[in-house]
């Protein structure tokens, strides 16, 4: 099992004065005040990011495994259930190249280079690939997606509005990712940005690049957080149930900035506002849950990919609590233990399943994957 520290570093102080947001200032300032974390903490959060972020990001791609089957493959290394083989082996990427993100950002004192951004995404794609499409009139087309390699063939996006919108083309790519990577180590150097600032503003000139013919997206999220961790902030999460309001944040700041790719690539923090103050309030709302996840102790407190879940009754912790106890659980034994009868523990337990917190699998052995507050 592998987890993740995704903890501010005791000794690193996050300067939290400089937000111009007097909410997430206050986040930031309760986060500081409990460091250091306990080891116990420290590997409770990892675990829930190591499973939250690789889920999420992956799951804005398109990628079919559930979030229990996630976290069986990342935690447990067990396949379970029906799904494409090639979506576990994209989760299996995603969490190798989460690990390689955050080892870089250890390195503080290595600028960030155009080979790093490569090599992570070589890693998340493994190999080449060809894709197929069939053109209008049946013709049949296909062309290669190339791991670790900027784009050979001009890619762009149709709108949710139905135009299409163009992407910097291969020729200018490799300008502008010079440009990109050039401008964040110095705006590191200068320290004129936040690095909140600097990690939504690279986000968006990133996605205007859009530097490879597939995984930018993953790539833009590994970014924000190989900025965020850099610096000593707690990482995030874009939740893909979130995914429209992502992506129509993004799409209001190409409003303003323009459908220029070069204007895109150079864009102003001001002039990416939506997108700005869309991330704001998620990295607000992450850290908020942060915060609550390791100082809330409260038997009847579950957390679900990222939501907070809070039990009318005590029942469905305690019917949790035994069934991680004993994961061959039988209704008697259920019953027993938590003194409820058989027609409502049955109705207690479908919706525990229908909400994905928990599983049985064809042996017949139960899997929780809610995590208790305490």
């Amino acid at each position: 099992m592998v987890y993740l520290v995704v903890c501010v570093p005791p000794n690193k102080v996050v300067n939290v004065k400089v937000m111009n947001n007097k909410k997430l200032e206050s986040i930031l300032e309760k986060w500081q005040n409990i460091q250091p974390l306990s080891d116990n903490d420290r590997e409770r959060l990892s675990r829930r990011f190591t499973v939250d972020f690789n889920y999420n990001s992956n799951h804005i791609e398109g990628n079919t495994l559930t979030y229990g089957q996630t976290e069986l493959l990342l935690l447990f290394g067990k396949v379970a259930g029906e799904a494409d083989f090639k979506d576990y082996e994209e989760m299996m990427a995603s969490n190798v190249g989460l690990k390689m993100m955050l080892m870089e950002a250890t390195e503080t004192k290595q600028p960030l280079t155009q080979n790093f951004i490569r090599t992570l995404h070589q890693t998340l794609l493994r190999n080449d690939y060809k894709v197929y499409r069939t053109l209008p009139g049946g013709v049949q087309t296909s062309y290669t997606i190339h791991a670790g390699q900027y784009k050979t063939r001009p890619n762009s996006v149709i709108t949710r509005y139905g135009d299409r919108f163009e992407y910097a083309s291969p020729e200018e790519t490799p300008a502008f990712m010079s440009d990109l990577v050039d401008w964040y180590n110095q705006s590191e150097t200068d320290g004129k940005l936040t690095p909140i600032e600097m990690a939504i503003l690279f986000h968006y000139r990133y996605i205007r690049i859009h530097p490879f013919e597939d995984g930018n997206g993953r790539i833009a999220r590994l970014m924000v957080n190989y900025i965020l961790s850099r610096h000593g902030y707690p990482m995030i999460v874009v939740r893909s149930r979130l995914k429209q309001a992502y992506l129509e944040a993004l799409h209001q700041a190409d409003l303003i900035v323009g459908a220029t790719p070069a204007d895109g690539a150079h864009a102003s923090l001001k002039q990416i506002r939506p997108f700005y103050k869309h991330m704001v309030n998620l990295i607000t709302k992450e850290v908020e849950n942060d915060v609550l996840f390791v100082t809330e102790k409260d038997e009847n407190i579950w957390w679900y990919d990222g939501e907070r879940i809070a039990f009318r009754t005590s029942t469905y912790s305690k019917i949790l609590r035994e069934l991680q106890i004993e994961p061959n659980a039988t209704l008697l034994y259920l019953q027993h233990e938590v003194g409820v009868s058989r027609s409502a523990l049955q109705k207690m337990l479908k919706t525990l399943q229908e909400k994905g917190f928990v599983q049985k699998d064809d042996k017949g052995s139960w899997r929780v994957f809610i995590t208790p507050s305490m």
